[in-house]
């Protein structure tokens, strides 16, 4: 197990320039600052946003050094992060940045590991989530909480995670029209996979058998349905690895809830959509103007995200 996960966390770091990282972090548009494009324009607003905030957590590092976080808000449950170091006088000296979309609802009690970026004090949680069949990597956003805990020797027990997205692109779809007696039989299906899947992670022969038979019967219906239907009418939500990067995914899931926030320094508006994806519910951040389509409950979110997650910890 550690062994894979000394894979996957080397996957997720290689993709990061830094030099990039400094002119412009992809997915700032996502939370309603899509006009800075510049280097020094990005500069001059970390600066005045940290002039104007006041330090939410401290922690003293090993080696004696102060570090620092300070969240910027911009507008409900989303703003730019910033983490530094302090000096002697007191003054803050930043040294990296990311936007950030904060959910409240839990998405997920799966078995959770979490583990620190290589070049960077910021952390990687893998959650071994059934219901979308892979292993989902997520950029933890309370990272000083989490290093707080470790400083102190606290139990730093997952109780479940928050999960939250940034896209800079993406679609609406028109829903799938399904009965009541589909959408159980839905669920019952989803069920007893899930159950399959975690007695063939167990060494159950037989539940691998099932599993692979399932997926042969699955392959021949798509291969079937796709020679007459189109691809997103078989196919009503998906979650999947997308790109070099192991925390960004292609999804498409039903909107479940809308809220349009402004940004308040641009005044952009940004939609905070609650997508269900693959039966797990997480939010989605996306500047107005880079969706394409007029979102409703019920219609579907197609694009790709940068997925982020709250780790809520045992007391």
């Amino acid at each position: 197990m550690e062994r894979l996960l000394s894979l996957l966390f080397v996957c997720l770091t290689a993709g990061f320039d830094d030099k990039e990282g400094e002119i412009m972090h992809k997915f700032l548009r996502s939370v309603g600052f899509s006009m800075y494009q510049k280097k020094k324009d990005i500069h001059d607003l970390i600066s005045q946003l940290v002039e104007r905030s006041d330090i939410h957590k401290t922690i003293l590092d090993e080696d004696g050094t102060h570090m620092c976080e300070i969240r910027i808000e911009t507008a409900p449950g989303m703003g730019i992060a910033v983490f530094g170091e302090l000096d002697e006088k007191g003054e803050f000296t930043s040294e990296y940045y990311y936007p950030y979309l904060r959910s409240i609802e839990p998405s997920s009690e799966a078995e959770c590991s979490i583990q620190r970026h290589t070049e960077k004090e910021t952390y990687a949680g893998l959650l071994d989530e059934y219901r979308v069949g892979i292993s989902l990597i997520f950029y933890v956003q309370n990272a000083m909480e989490y290093k707080a805990r470790l400083a102190e020797r606290s139990p730093a027990v997952v109780e479940s995670v928050s999960l939250s997205g940034l896209s800079v692109s993406g679609k609406v779809l028109l829903p799938l029209q399904k009965t009541e007696k589909q959408k159980q039989r839905a669920r019952v299906a989803s069920k007893d996979r899930n159950n399959l899947l975690e007695a063939a992670k167990n060494g159950d022969e037989d539940a691998m058998e099932t599993l692979t038979i399932k997926d042969i019967d699955l392959y021949s219906q798509v291969s079937r349905r796709l020679m007459k239907e189109d691809i997103y009418t078989i196919i009503d939500s998906f979650f999947m690895p997308c790109g070099v990067e192991c925390d960004q995914y292609s999804i498409i899931g039903e909107i479940m809830e809308i809220n349009v926030e402004k940004n308040r320094i641009t005044e952009e508006e940004v939609y905070n959509l609650t997508v269900d994806c693959n039966d797990m519910t997480f939010h989605v951040g996306i500047n107005k103007r880079d969706l394409m389509g007029e979102p409703e409950v019920g219609r579907r979110f197609k694009g790709q995200i940068w997925m982020q997650g709250f780790v809520n910890f045992q007391a």
